[in-house]
């Protein structure tokens, strides 16, 4: 992820996503910003970004693909609560990035049953790599 658009792409996906079940919560707030501070955004540029308007943008690579659903995941995973519109909007934006619906619902399962809620980053690359077998 090179420029600047690019990132906000990503971290305007990730705002829409944090608030499909139509609320966002303060754990969801705190990754949201812990990850774009790790892209270089300024907490005063967090708070203009919940009013920029969704405009995603097409993810080139396979690997970028996997890491922005990774993203997505623990997010979803991240304030404690799995709600249905959470769970099909993942799989929705997961086969639009043109993934597997058997790996998504396979690395999805695998962060429920971990007491983190996070995976081993090969064991992803793993499961989306055996979809192309």
């Amino acid at each position: 992820m090179n420029t600047k658009e690019q990132k906000i792409s990503l971290l305007t996906d990730m705002i829409a996503f944090a608030s499909v079940d139509g609320k966002l919560h303060e754990k969801e707030f705190q990754f949201l910003s812990l990850i774009a501070q790790e892209l270089g955004f300024t907490k005063d540029e967090i708070f203009q970004l919940f009013h920029v308007e969704n405009k995603p943008e097409v993810i080139k690579t396979e690997f970028e693909r996997i890491q922005q659903f990774y993203r997505l995941a623990l997010l979803m995973f991240s304030d404690g609560e799995m709600h249905e519109k959470e769970i099909n909007k993942i799989y929705e934006i997961g086969i639009h990035m043109a993934l597997s619906p058997f790996a998504i619902k396979r690395i999805l399962k695998a962060m429920q049953d971990s007491p983190t809620h996070m995976v081993d980053p090969s064991f992803i690359l793993d499961t989306f790599n055996e979809q192309h077998n």
